[in-house]
């Protein structure tokens, strides 16, 4: 006989059965009833108990300030206010005074032209004051690393910001006359100045004499270049174009380095113009990248050659494998012009989202600028230091044969020529 539980006897009453056998013959009710239940009891989640790992509670702390993340409250009103995206700054500067471009943190000894942007970029609010000491948290990179004493017409450095309301305005108030950022244009996320540069274009500017024959008056300002010299200096110019092997042209690079090879689209040297009654001319040359000292030692060879302290065959000589003793032209005159980003251009320019890398409305301020502070700085500093006009007096000390006679040069412990 089926039996019930109290329970499900007082349930049964209470809905009019007036005794227990009477409940008792409702099987088919009780069946219903208990199948419910139990059907109930298997679908309800299984009750699972969690287990803390134990865990060393000063490391969780170090943990979690490393990678906690910024809420609202955190934010600054002007973080909040306004947003922090990758741009492109276009930037000139005079080189004078300046120990290069790169920053060298915690070396105050040597300022650099990077020092002042920071310092500026900080106090006009676009970026927070402790990325100043590591700029990698802000994805800063320059285009070209100028060396020390060389200015800039167009260099590009690309960076995270916050665009502040008339940014140029007060980033400009905080940089010394001699530096200046003439714009700056939104980029895709991922770019990089260095890395998305196609080419750069260099200028060097020098005084003439510098081409006059080497028994004549070194410190004459009344020398003109003469139309015959200046092909003969343009035909030698168009000797490095194309790809070549520039091991000489560099220090602490062997002739078999494959980074030693370097692509030359142009150089030429264009119609000589009058300053302050010495005669000057202005060398350009665009190339895919350039390593250090490779633009100025490929002046300072033409020059050379032009003045009769060299044979031609050297040129071409310098860029076989042999060592040939190179001499590196002055720093002054050497400005960068132009970077190039015509990949970068091709695939985004014209996405209808982010603008090309060209700076058309800016040509007139480059031109400004260069005008008041990267030519007279240069033009001033000849007269006055005559630098061409010393190291024209070095070139007698070059043996520009010894190659040829068997002299081998010294080699670090790597086996790359030192410099």
């Amino acid at each position: 006989m089926l039996r019930f539980p109290p329970q499900l006897l007082h349930v049964l009453k209470s809905q009019g059965f007036r005794s227990a056998h009477a409940a008792r013959g409702c099987c088919q009710f009780a069946r219903l009833f208990v199948r419910s239940r139990m059907m109930a009891e298997e679908q309800k989640p299984p009750q699972i108990t969690v287990l803390k790992r134990a865990s060393d509670s000063s490391a969780v702390e170090n943990d979690h300030q490393v990678k906690k993340l910024k809420t609202d409250d955190d934010q600054t009103a002007d973080e909040k206010r306004f947003p922090k995206r990758k741009v492109v700054l276009l930037m000139a500067y005079s080189g004078k005074g300046y120990y290069g471009m790169q920053r060298n943190p915690g070396n105050s000894q040597f300022k650099t032209i990077e020092d002042e942007l920071v310092t500026a970029l900080i106090k006009a609010g676009c970026i927070p004051e402790n990325h100043g000491e590591d700029m990698k948290k802000m994805s800063f990179q320059r285009c070209a690393r100028t060396d020390k004493g060389v200015s800039a017409a167009g260099q590009v450095v690309s960076l995270k910001l916050w665009l502040i309301e008339d940014i140029l305005e007060k980033i400009n108030t905080h940089l010394p006359a001699q530096i200046r950022v003439l714009g700056y244009k939104r980029v895709t996320g991922g770019f990089n100045s260095k890395n998305n540069c196609d080419a750069r274009t260099y200028s060097y500017t020098l005084p003439t004499v510098a081409f006059s024959p080497k028994d004549s008056d070194q410190e004459d300002t009344s020398f003109r270049l003469d139309t015959e010299t200046l092909q003969k200096v343009n035909r030698l110019f168009a000797l490095y174009k194309g790809t070549h092997n520039f091991h000489n042209f560099t220090s602490q690079k062997g002739p078999r380095d494959p980074s030693a090879k370097r692509y030359i689209m142009h150089m030429s040297c264009g119609e000589p113009f009058v300053r302050q009654g010495a005669e000057f001319a202005v060398i350009m040359v665009r190339g895919q990248s350039f390593m250090m000292h490779q633009i100025r030692k490929m002046i300072g060879l033409v020059i050379a050659v032009v003045k009769g302290y060299a044979r031609e065959e050297v040129i071409e000589r310098s860029l076989g494998e042999e060592k040939v003793d190179v001499p590196k032209a002055p720093g002054l005159g050497l400005v960068l012009e132009r970077v190039h980003f015509e990949r970068y251009n091709k695939r985004f320019g014209g996405d209808g989202l982010h603008e090309t890398l060209e700076w058309t409305q800016e040509e007139d301020a480059i031109a400004a600028f260069k005008e008041a502070h990267i030519y007279p700085s240069i033009v001033e500093t000849e007269g006055q230091e005559k630098s061409m006009v010393s190291w024209m007096a070095t070139l007698p000390i070059h043996d520009f044969e010894a190659t040829a006679t068997g002299k081998q040069e010294h080699k670090d412990e790597d086996g790359n020529a030192s410099d």
